[in-house]
């Protein structure tokens, strides 16, 4: 019998979309792991209301996005994103995109600059480094 994941499932009407809450990181930094397609849906059940609750609090956003493989998002998935990203531009303090798929670290290169806080990415075989890069100041 295969072990049932250990994160937040969430089915969306395109697929299946997994997101999987990271333990154990240090005090104020958020994980999770990302794969499928991303809906809106998956940013309204899964990843707002962490990132939510850090920003109520008046805790600057630091956090770890895994993508070890990713079919990209839908148009309200971009929209969900913009909004958060937006919304809350002085909330974030850093993002660490741990990923090997070649197009979002091409994206990353691109359009980093755009984001909130700061965004640095690293290859899957660095995630310690990554959750330590969150961490830091």
């Amino acid at each position: 019998m295969t072990p049932r994941p250990r994160g937040l499932l969430l089915r969306s009407p395109k697929g299946l979309t997994m997101i999987e809450q990271l333990q154990d990181l240090p005090p104020g930094v958020l994980g999770f792991i990302v794969s499928g397609k991303l809906h809106s849906d998956d940013y309204k059940h899964g990843l707002l209301p962490a990132v939510a609750e850090r920003m109520k609090r008046g805790e600057k956003v630091r956090v770890v996005l895994v993508f070890p493989k990713f079919e990209g998002m839908s148009a309200g998935a971009m929209w969900e994103d913009l909004k958060m990203g937006f919304e809350h531009l002085t909330d974030w303090k850093r993002i660490a995109l741990v990923t090997d798929v070649e197009w979002m670290v091409h994206m990353t290169q691109l359009f980093g600059w755009m984001t909130p806080g700061q965004l640095k990415h690293f290859p899957l075989a660095a995630r310690a480094e990554a959750i330590a890069w969150a961490a830091g100041d």
